[in-house]
């Protein structure tokens, strides 16, 4: 059985346990550095052994323990403690085995030892067969390695929980350890010594060396080994890794019957280890490195030269490790030819990442001939731009394209890779565009089907700065390009293009060029082309409202990503789905969410950008408006300048509305100028779906309500009768906007049931979607106009505020029936405001929650059967207190708070300090954690 101490224990206990108990005797096995002395020790401290003496037996240091005469036996319950029995001569044996005869109730042992040490396999206490008494209980354990949990917990304990102790660390200790205990502790050491400090990467891991201890253990089983048979062991050490009888003779070059000897003896001296059945190596995969760095060089070549050809007969070629013994033996053109191989090979089978590693760090060696090069470069960009690119990528690539040598065929598809790197995976968008644009002229003589590649690319209409237009004179330019290749794959890949600009704009068409994307071929190019216009079909449907159709086109879409090798195009799926969630108010969890998908793109942060808008806009509806700025800024891995264009008027949208909560209009309106003229160049008007409200609300605050009906006018003109759902809310949403502003600064109360009727429709129309939040915020303000135009003593319409068609049927904020006759506007607000503070904490927007508490205060009578004077809440807080503290451990400041309550700066403090007093809350910080 696989011992543990726990085993152990209840062994031995088991000999305590009553007076008339037998004795116990327990072997316990285990290789070096498994914790055998370790175990020993915590045997010794056993609680149910309070009177029990403890006697230790060190074999081969102490010369053995004084024994009980013949026929005598111990007088006392005795804990034996035997340590190493591996190590004991005949004699010491001989003695042990007497006093272990002789125990008796009462007593019990614990005999260690390195089974690979044993004079006689599997018999630990000699070759002489020992005969047990029958009152002798006798038990063995096996020590096992650790697991990855255990080697966590070490890692841990020497190197903190912090940035060292990563699960890439703890996965290559394992990996070089086997999860040897003795091992494992001695290189956590190294690691914890390092300068710079360790940062938890498995190439520090495999930097750190053999320890000091391992490496005399490994090196001294070796140099027992007879000078004739060592090379074998040189031979495991080169290969590094549990290898065949055979393969190990072929590289040791010894032939088969000194091989076989040698193996025998490698093996008998604990040397090498059998690993599985049939295979060989060290116990200890680290060791191999302390072996193979004593193998003489001239000699070590040779083995590799040999490791080489031997590895090049295994099926499937492992071509990566040919590659690197090529290379150590000097053998450069093999080299290069095996890494070709394994790049491909790595392609073939999806494993992008793995092919982009092992070519960049190929390429970035000196003195690759030219030759090699415009074969290697062109694989590296193929795999960089399908699955998820290193950080060197983009150097390595952009280096090479300068190179005179290169053809131009070759530099022309480094060109078109590069630029489809540093536009759809790092998002320098203007310098991605620049790059395809010389690609696509230098193809155009060369390579058709790349040209059409280079082409298509300049389609995607996501970018800023090109305008609809451009996009669309590069689609015809791509799809004749594409036709004259005559490859089906370039065809796909520019309906892939195609769909997300019809898309984009709401093409009518754009639905019928979905169902033409070729999901059923077997070419696994084109199914992965095919992905892509599934994904870019799904992103833009998101964007357009149709939130119903995405689940299916996400479903399709990532399962044939999966299926046909397409890293890039699953991740992007993965930021759609997190718009989706947020829109459709699936908010539980989704701030977590966002968050992983953030630490696992961490290498390319642009591929998060989805992610990190998305967080931003949940800190905003909390009220965290510190964290807001900063996730809606992408916490500056890249410049926002550079985001997709419909992401970032959505971030300029959610900036914008912070300002305005701030009461900083001017800049508010400067925001929204800036922001607007991104979209409005580029002429996808949906997708100022997200921006138009806001930007609307600022600049008509501001006083520029000249450009704000430009604005409103432009989106409707632009829009014209596309079938785009949220961008038409979002109209309806702007004109409410712009008509309650200018009621308000023209003091026209009879203004504002119409801007109270368009916020109604807009509602409506999120309703539709569904889009919960959206359609709870127009509510709001649809009561606040109502409100509003009530304490301005202007006409309550009722028509303006309750449509009997705009109600029937839905449910949430704006659904309540309208009675019989004309309704009460304020009543009808005011219950409306109720309704929009409890979906506002459903979803978890506790800054709107609170908002629309507050806005109702204002107008809702007080409670009858309430004594006069102010309630007394003692040491609780207060309901306006609780509002005020929530607000301030979220970061607002009291200007920002006072803006939400509609309260005075100087009221704010007063609260804050009462609820700090109440709650003993050292900070506002401190009250998030005591209210």
């Amino acid at each position: 059985m696989i011992a543990t101490c726990g085993s152990a224990r209840r062994s031995l206990a088991r000999a305590f346990a009553a007076p008339d108990a037998g004795p116990v005797l327990l072997f316990v096995e285990g290789a070096a550095g498994l914790g055998k002395t370790h175990l020993l020790r915590e045997l010794a401290d056993l609680p149910e052994t309070p009177d029990v003496a403890r006697l230790w037996w060190r074999c081969g240091v102490d010369g053995g323990r004084p024994e009980p005469a013949e026929g005598e036996v111990w007088r006392e319950p005795t804990l034996l403690l035997v340590d190493d029995v591996h190590r004991a001569d005949e004699d010491e044996l001989r003695r042990l085995r007497r006093v272990l005869a002789g125990m008796e109730h009462g007593s019990a042992a614990a005999v260690t030892y390195r089974p690979e040490e044993l004079p006689v396999p599997g018999m630990p206490l000699g070759g002489s067969a020992m005969t047990y008494p029958f009152r002798l209980t006798v038990l063995r354990d096996r020590l096992a390695p650790w697991d990855e949990e255990r080697v966590r917990r070490a890692a841990a304990e020497a190197l903190g929980e912090g940035a060292g102790c990563t699960a890439e660390a703890v996965s290559a200790l394992c990996e070089r350890t086997g999860g040897v205990p003795r091992a494992v502790v001695d290189l956590l050491a190294i690691l914890r010594e390092q300068r710079p400090a360790f940062t938890g990467t498995a190439a520090e891991v495999a930097a750190a060396g053999v320890p000091a201890r391992l490496a005399e253990l490994v090196l001294s089983r070796t140099y027992a080994v007879p000078s004739a048979h060592r090379p074998l062991v040189w031979a495991a050490a080169v290969l590094d890794g549990p290898a065949a009888r055979d393969e190990l003779i072929g590289v040791s070059g010894l032939g088969a019957v000194p091989g076989g000897d040698a193996l025998l003896r490698a093996l008998e001296s604990a040397a090498l280890a059998e690993l599985g059945e049939g295979r060989y190596g060290f116990a200890v995969p680290l060791a191999a490195s302390a072996v193979r760095d004593a193998v003489p060089g001239p000699v070590r070549q040779d083995l590799h030269r040999r490791a080489a050809g031997v590895l090049s007969r295994r099926q499937p070629v492992p071509w990566a490790a040919v590659g690197a013994h090529h290379r150590a033996a000097g053998e450069y053109r093999g080299w290069l030819r095996a890494v070709e191989k394994a790049a491909e090979s790595a392609a073939a089978s999806g494993r992008h990442q793995e092919a982009i590693t092992l070519l960049e760090r190929t390429l970035a060696t000196p003195g690759i001939p030219p030759q090699a090069r415009a074969r290697l470069a062109p694989l590296l960009a193929r795999n960089a731009v399908t699955g998820l690119r290193s950080d060197q990528t983009v150097e390595v690539l952009a280096q090479i394209v300068q190179d005179a040598d290169l053809p131009p065929a070759v530099r022309g598809e480094l060109r078109l890779d590069l630029g489809l790197m540093l536009s759809n995976q790092m998002g320098r968008f203007a310098e991605g565009w620049r790059v395809l644009e010389v690609a696509a002229a230098e193809l155009r003589e060369v390579r058709s089907v790349l040209a059409a590649r280079a082409m298509a690319a300049l389609v995607t209409p996501y970018w800023p700065g090109a305008s609809l237009d451009v996009h669309r004179g590069w689609l015809i330019k791509a799809a004749a390009a594409a036709d004259d290749s005559g490859d089906d794959a370039m065809r796909t890949a520019v309906l892939a293009n195609h769909v997300g600009l019809a898309m984009s704009w709401a093409d009518p068409e754009a639905w019928d060029l979905v169902e033409r994307l070729p999901v059923q071929s077997t070419d696994p190019a084109c199914a992965r082309q095919a992905a892509r216009g599934l994904c870019n079909a799904a992103d833009s449907a998101v964007w357009l409202g149709f939130y119903r159709r995405v689940d299916g086109l996400l479903a399709e879409g990532r399962e044939l990503a999966t299926r046909s090798g397409a890293p890039y195009t699953e991740h992007s799926a993965s930021g759609t789905r997190l718009l989706q969630e947020w829109w459709t108010g699936q908010w539980l969890g989704l701030a977590k969410r966002c968050e992983d998908f953030v630490a696992d793109t961490a290498d390319m942060p642009f591929l998060a950008s989805d992610a990190y808008v998305v967080r931003g806009l949940l800190a905003v509806a909390q009220g965290d408006w510190g964290e807001a700025r900063a996730w809606l800024s992408q916490r500056g891995t890249f410049g926002t300048e550079n985001l997709p264009v419909p992401l970032g008027a959505t971030a300029a949208g959610a900036v914008i509305r912070l300002t305005l909560a701030r009461q900083e209009v001017a800049d508010a309106a400067e925001q929204a100028r800036a922001a607007w003229t991104v979209v409005a160049e580029k002429g996808v008007w949906p997708w100022a779906a997200e921006l138009a409200p806001w930007a609307v609300e600022a600049l008509a605050r501001a006083g520029d309500t000249a450009t704000a009906h430009t604005m409103v006018r432009d989106f409707a003109q632009g829009l014209g009768d596309a079938d785009a759902p949220a961008a038409r809310a979002a109209l309806a949403w702007s004109r409410a906007a712009l008509a309650e502003s200018e009621a308000l600064a023209e003091g026209r109360p009879d203004g504002l049931p119409a801007a109270a009727e368009a916020y109604r429709k807009a509602a409506a129309a999120y309703a539709e979607l569904p889009r919960p939040y959206s359609r709870t915020l127009t509510t709001e303000c649809a009561a606040r106009c109502v409100l509003a135009a009530d304490a301005m003593g202007g006409a309550k319409e009722p028509a303006a505020v309750c449509a009997g068609e705009g109600h029937s049927g839905r449910t949430g904020p704006a659904a309540s029936a309208c009675p019989e006759g004309p309704p009460d506007p304020t009543a009808w607000a005011v219950a409306e405001l109720e309704s929009c503070a409890q979906h506002f904490t459903d979803l978890g927007a506790v800054w709107d929650a609170t908002r629309a508490r507050a806005l109702l205060r204002t107008r809702q009578p007080a409670k009858k059967g309430r004594p006069p004077g102010r309630p007394s809440h003692s040491d609780q807080l207060s309901p306006r207190e609780a509002e005020v503290a929530q607000l301030a451990a979220s970061g607002l400041t009291n200007r920002e708070i006072a803006a939400t309550l509609h309260l005075s700066p100087r009221t704010v403090e007063q609260h804050i300090a009462g609820a700090m007093r109440k709650t003993g809350a050292l900070s506002r910080r401190d009250l998030a954690h005591r209210i």
